[in-house]
């Protein structure tokens, strides 16, 4: 595993030239276009503002890594749409970085930004993750991550990459749980090849190991006593149905899973090179590797099958599978790097490129869309002439804000940063015990209570079972027109009791 990668080919060019000047160039129009499209939220977006007001060892059902980088943006930026568009293409970039600095160890610069690069044709990355994601995108980046560092060891040892090896592996884990099959898929390919276990067993080894458990030890222990809380959400969204239709499972997993990450990457690719995927190989140098990514996907498709066969999942997001196989396009030029010379290669980078202005455009034009389908989406909620009405209507700005759902209480956190935000639902507690207790809260802190809902998305007995705690009073309503929307859309409707600070006598 000393082999050195393809060398470039001689030329001379300017430096803004380079990949990740244009990565860091799509980063920042994505971050202009987010700003600029809505001050309204979409839901993890809320969410990550409504858990970001204070520091925790976990938040239900999520590791805790996301939620601190947000905590400390919003330190810099204020609780910001800029705050929540900034972290999540700064972690985008930095996967699409690592993934290419991954394929730098094995191919030429062209051959590696289409490694990287080729990641935007995965479609749970590519464009869910501009829509709406969080932990998938830093555990996708910790997973390019540990793919680049594993490199590296292959081709020469270092004691310092082993400790980044165990702290990209640490951090994966606060990323998201799912990282654990990433890392143990990894680690049981390379050591099944002799050249890589050779490296992986070097002097220093054990570095990875011990800062691995220094980073998760923290949230282990908290997650120990936290455990039904931190896996029922997930358990309930893979619908594990013991007793189900294997079938179903298995045509949810190669479709909605697999086929719904690759199928338009292995289009693309297809489309492009055509038969030069499948000509007699060349024996690349990288046999090694080719040999470490082939067990890891087989491992990868073992995993899944037996989360069918013998855990009963019959339900797969691409976000699920995503971190899983964003290496694919690695692998590929990896195990056929005489593409990186082929005469159709230009196809390839310009459908990359297509694809990206395409997903651009469509990030900024999805509120319009919607409205214009009559679809209301989240981004199209007038965000700040609800605030402005709450204003008007004696909210005083800093007392707590009790919300139906997590959308509704991130986007009023953004307009009142100042005030203590939560979201009272049934899926995590009981309306009345959560109302009640902020209520009491308030009273003891000589603060008064906003309780609020919209009327597109609450429980049918939300506003009966949040009085059921406190003195009842007349639900106030508020009508906006919706952004964004064709004309004759019906109104944002939203219900609210604000409860003025009691004076004191």
């Amino acid at each position: 595993m000393n082999s050195s990668p393809l060398p470039s080919a001689p030329a001379s060019r300017l430096p803004s030239a380079h990949p990740l000047y244009w990565l860091l160039a799509m980063a920042l129009a994505h971050v202009a276009v987010r700003v600029a499209v809505s001050p309204a939220l979409k839901w993890d977006e809320a969410e990550q503002m409504l858990w970001s007001q204070q520091l925790a060892l976990g938040y239900g059902a999520q590791p805790p890594l996301y939620t601190w980088l947000q905590w400390l943006a919003n330190q810099v930026l204020g609780p910001s749409v800029l705050a929540l568009s900034a972290l999540k293409h700064s972690l985008l970039a930095l996967a699409f970085a690592l993934m290419y600095l991954a394929g730098r160890e094995l191919l030429d610069e062209r051959g590696a930004f289409w490694a990287s690069a080729g990641m935007l044709l995965l479609p749970p990355l590519g464009w869910a993750s501009v829509r709406d994601q969080t932990h998938t995108i830093l555990v996708t980046a910790m997973t390019c991550g540990a793919w680049w560092l594993l490199l590296r060891i292959a081709r020469q040892p270092r004691q310092r990459d082993f400790a980044l090896l165990g702290l990209v592996c640490g951090c994966g884990l606060l990323a998201k749980y799912s990282f654990a099959l990433v890392a143990a898929a990894m680690l049981v390919a390379a050591l099944s090849v002799p050249e890589t276990r050779r490296a992986l067993l070097s002097p220093g080894w054990w570095w990875a190991p011990v800062v691995g458990l220094a980073v998760v030890l923290p949230h282990a222990v908290w997650l120990a006593s936290h455990l039904a809380e931190a896996t029922a959400e997930t358990i309930g969204k893979m619908n594990i149905q013991p007793q189900g239709s294997m079938v179903s499972g298995l045509g949810q997993m190669l479709g909605q899973g697999v086929a719904g990450t690759v199928a338009l990457w292995a289009l693309i690719a297809l489309w492009a090179f055509r038969s030069a995927w499948w000509r007699p190989p060349l024996a690349p140098a990288s046999a090694p590797m080719h040999r470490v990514f082939m067990r890891y996907l087989l491992l990868v498709m073992l995993a899944l099958l037996g989360m069918v066969v013998f855990a009963g999942v019959s339900s797969f997001k691409g976000r699920w599978v995503v971190p899983l196989l964003c290496v694919l396009p690695l692998a590929a030029f990896a195990a056929r790097p005489e593409l990186q010379r082929h005469a159709r290669g230009g196809r390839y980078s310009a459908a990359i490129a297509v694809v990206a202005v395409a997903i651009l455009i469509a990030a900024g034009a999805r509120p319009w869309i919607s409205g214009l389908r009559g679809d209301v989406d989240e981004l199209n909620h007038p965000a700040l002439q609800l605030a402005d009405a709450l204003r008007q209507a004696g909210y005083d700005g800093t007392s707590p804000i009790i919300a139906a759902d997590h959308m509704m209480a991130g986007m009023l956190r953004l307009r009142f940063p100042d005030a203590p935000v939560d979201a009272c639902t049934s899926a995590e507690e009981d309306v009345a015990t959560c109302v009640a207790g902020h209520a009491a809260r308030s009273q003891r802190a000589g603060a008064g209570m906003l309780l609020i809902s919209r009327t597109d998305r609450v429980e049918p007995d939300w506003w009966t079972k949040a009085q059921a705690g406190i003195a009842p009073q007349p639900v106030q309503s508020i009508r906006l027109p919706f952004r964004m929307v064709r004309e004759g859309t019906p109104p944002a409707h939203y219900e609210y009791i604000w409860q003025p600070p009691q004076r004191q006598p």
